[in-house]
């Protein structure tokens, strides 16, 4: 697992599990260099890749600073996409919700994709890598960390929020699956999910924060993924 110091992977460490499970630094794996990813993968030569590095918050810093947000989630992707087609190694990349245009919600999997900011625009440059390796699975994620972290949340926003310790617990269903599979959780407005675990958070307008123009309907289809968990 890549990221393998990232907030998921603290919570999947905890999680039993069955089988051997590698979590290599970034200076072990680095993404950025070719050579670096050959040699780690030739000599652990794993099954599968589950790769949930990126550079993702503050959100803003894939507006101030581009050239980092290519290099890690685009560039960083398609480098894992090379070595892991050159060993025959199943990848799980770990994509976001972000990518479908926000507009009706109840996105299914087959809808067409306009990612609403440059965060999920890189993430979505590392989909088109992902995307020309069958040996692949797509994970369009909706998730965040127990108890809510933000001290407000929108209250005119939907979307498909779940903690991260739910999906570690499923993960593993779903690594044999291939092509593109949206998870989250039940469809919900944002503050109405954050107030769960967090009493003191404050609503707040995405319309007075991010204007009009801001996607309102982010929620997915997840039906395909509730399926295969049960």
């Amino acid at each position: 697992m890549t990221g393998g110091s990232g907030r998921f992977a603290k919570v999947f460490k905890k999680i039993k599990k069955k089988g051997k499970f590698y979590f290599p630094s970034k200076k072990t794996l680095n993404l950025k260099n070719l050579g670096s990813i050959k040699k780690y993968l030739k000599k652990i030569k794993p099954d599968y890749l589950i790769h949930c590095a990126a550079l993702s918050r503050p959100m803003d810093i894939h507006e101030k600073n581009i050239e980092e947000s290519i290099t890690t989630n685009i560039i960083g992707t398609s480098n894992i996409v090379k070595v892991c087609s050159q060993e025959k190694i199943k990848l799980i990349y770990f994509s976001t919700n972000y990518v479908y245009p926000g507009i009706k919600g109840n996105y299914n999997e087959n809808d067409p994709v306009f990612p609403i900011n440059k965060y999920a625009l890189s993430k979505f440059g590392g989909e088109c890598a992902v995307q020309m390796y069958d040996n692949s699975l797509i994970l369009r994620l909706c998730m965040t960390e127990k108890p809510f972290v933000h001290k407000k949340a929108f209250n005119d926003v939907e979307t498909n929020f779940m903690y991260h310790h739910e999906f570690a617990k499923n993960l593993l269903k779903l690594i044999d699956y291939k092509g593109i599979l949206n998870v989250g959780g039940p469809t919900k407005i944002i503050y109405n999910f954050a107030k769960q675990t967090n009493k003191k958070v404050l609503p707040v307008s995405s319309k007075k924060i991010l204007g009009k123009q801001f996607p309102r309907k982010q929620s997915m289809n997840i039906n395909r993924y509730l399926k295969i968990i049960k």
